[in-house]
């Protein structure tokens, strides 16, 4: 059992930074790749970035270049540096762990935290 509980979510406006953390419960943590997910209003839940047990990210195209995540197993912690952020990335943003692999899909999700607001004004 894993229990992920995500902070630094916030206002800011466009063109500035966040960085999110998703602190995660259990001594299994660097067993676990580690994604973020994000929901906007009336959307569905969409994948943006995650991070695998060697360390390799993956990034939706749309963050990609703005948006970096990382992972400190010594913490138990994942974070998402977000960069020149936009209106359109506010939303809720979700931290996940999965045991199989990267989530890049809600159902490959073993596990979800639950979750922190980011809105960017214009």
């Amino acid at each position: 059992q894993v229990q992920l509980v995500e902070s630094g979510g916030g206002l800011v406006q466009a063109g500035g930074s966040l960085r999110l953390s998703c602190a995660a419960s259990g001594r299994t943590f660097s067993s676990y790749a580690m994604a973020w997910f994000r929901q906007a209003p009336g959307k569905e839940r969409e994948f943006v970035a995650g991070i695998n047990w060697g360390g390799n990210t993956y990034y939706a195209d749309s963050v990609k270049g703005r948006f970096i995540i990382s992972r400190d197993n010594a913490k138990n912690t994942v974070y998402l540096e977000m960069n020149n952020l936009k209106p359109d990335d506010t939303a809720d943003y979700y931290c996940a762990a999965g045991r199989s692999g990267v989530p890049t899909t809600t159902a490959g999700s073993d596990y979800w935290g639950q979750g922190t607001q980011v809105t960017v004004s214009s």
